[in-house]
């Protein structure tokens, strides 16, 4: 039990540190989302359109 409690501790942690780490590139990037902006979202010039 005390080996499950320390994979868990060290999982909460790595997921910490990537939620950190994510958020340090949004900020320093300057990429703004701001709501009702178009999602952008890479194409192929060729590609069929189905709508």
């Amino acid at each position: 039990m005390k080996r499950v409690g320390s994979w868990l501790f060290y999982i909460v942690g790595a997921i910490a540190v990537a939620y950190l780490v994510l958020y340090a590139y949004v900020t320093f990037t300057g990429r703004d989302i701001t709501p009702g902006d178009p999602i952008r979202i890479f194409r192929k010039p060729d590609a069929p359109s189905y709508s």
